[in-house]
């Protein structure tokens, strides 16, 4: 048994604290902070992720309930709501954001090598939003409907390990097609997107980046068929067309050829019409790699079951952001910790010890493993699991 770190103190081991000092470096995060500093902001934040709490004042209650051990969890500050309040309020939330993208870039190199269910050599990105509603008299700023508000996260997901690569907070009323235009292109990497990111101007500039990008067809889509090449229909792949657009505005958008596919999902009985730039895989893969677009889909439900998103401790559109950053650097940090330690067992396995044990001193690792729990074996569970 460790019988000097708590679980939370050495969770904080596998943080890189000397980056978190550049990111508030760079927005000046110590400007006339005498006291309760970003990094203390950081762990009670994210405390109140690892253990559901419901408000600041349930986070001040259960911090001021074990003062005694706060020093030895990194917690060095004297925890009041108020304090708590105004740093979430004031403090940029871009030291977090990019807090947050240092842990990805870590993430990603530790997930590298997994495999999604398609084997492929190139990144496989999929791209989607999520909407999260909110009271539009309590949040002004996030406007959506006439009478209701929310936020969007536009999401880039890699697929090897389900790590989200990049992640936008706007309000609801962004359409989704114009997160394209920030998107990072990365040459040679797969862009899986549904309908309502079908621009055929945008795609052209993924297109023009030397990247690939797979979506969907609408069902009003006008083509011109050029040729059509042999296809194994015993595969649910029905065709697979090399085609030109239609239409004036159409052909200036995107001058070049594009592959189509239809396919047929035989279990669902739906048939499915893919646009695509990469005439290289077959066409079989093209359909499983939207398929596993379905991914994106699983990761915005679970960190809306298992995170604290939804609810949130502040108002304002800075606090509401740094409540999001947080709670994905703290989704983040528990995929290095089961990658680090080599845990079998789902992240939802793990948040939940973590939420009954951060003030226990015992190893985390004979914490994570030495007990005796299988995952429910039934088909159709309520229960979304991650990194199984």
């Amino acid at each position: 048994m460790n019988l000097g770190k708590t679980v939370f103190a050495q969770l904080l081991k596998f943080l890189p604290i000397y980056e978190f000092r550049q990111c508030v470096q760079r927005y000046q995060g110590t400007y006339k902070v005498q006291t309760f500093s970003c990094w203390n902001q950081f762990l009670c934040m994210a405390f109140a992720q690892l253990s559901y709490r419901e408000s600041l004042r349930d986070i001040e209650v259960c911090l001021r309930a074990r003062q005694e051990k706060l020093y030895h969890m990194g917690i060095r500050s004297p925890i009041s709501r108020s304090t708590l309040a105004y740093t979430n309020e004031n403090r940029d939330w871009r030291i977090y954001a990019d807090f947050a993208q240092v842990l990805i870039q870590e993430a990603r190199s530790l997930y590298i090598h997994d495999s999604f269910g398609v084997e492929l050599e190139q990144t496989a990105y999929a791209l989607d939003s999520t909407l999260i509603d909110l009271c539009l008299s309590l949040f002004p700023w996030a406007q959506f409907r006439k009478r209701k508000g929310a936020v969007k996260l536009h999401t880039l997901l890699d697929l090897r390990g389900s790590i989200p690569t990049l992640i936008i907070i706007t309000h609801g009323k962004i359409h989704d097609v114009n997160i394209l235009d920030q998107l990072p292109l990365e040459a040679g990497s797969i862009y899986i997107m549904d309908r309502g990111y079908l621009d055929f101007g945008r795609l052209y500039t993924i297109h023009q980046s030397f990247a690939f990008f797979i979506t969907r067809a609408k069902s009003n889509f006008g083509f011109q068929r050029l040729y059509s090449q042999p296809v194994d229909k015993t595969t649910g792949v029905q065709a697979d067309q090399l085609v030109t657009l239609q239409g004036f505005y159409a052909q200036k958008d995107y001058p070049e050829k594009l592959r189509r596919i239809r396919y047929l999902d035989v279990q669902n009985n739906k048939r499915f019409v893919f646009l695509t730039n990469n005439f290289i895989l077959p066409a079989i893969t093209i359909a499983e790699l939207y398929h596993c677009r379905w991914q994106i889909e699983l990761f915005f439900k679970w960190i809306k079951q298992h995170l604290r998103i939804k609810a949130f401790y502040g108002t304002s559109e800075n606090a509401v952001k740094t409540q999001i950053w947080i709670a994905i650097s703290v989704y983040v940090s528990v995929a290095i910790v089961k990658k680090r330690l080599g845990i079998e067992h789902s992240l939802y396995t793990i948040l939940q010890i973590l939420s009954v044990s951060l003030f226990e001193k015992i190893d985390l690792y004979q914490l994570l493993t030495n007990f005796k729990y299988k995952l429910p074996t039934e088909e159709h569970s309520n229960q979304l699991n991650l990194f199984t």
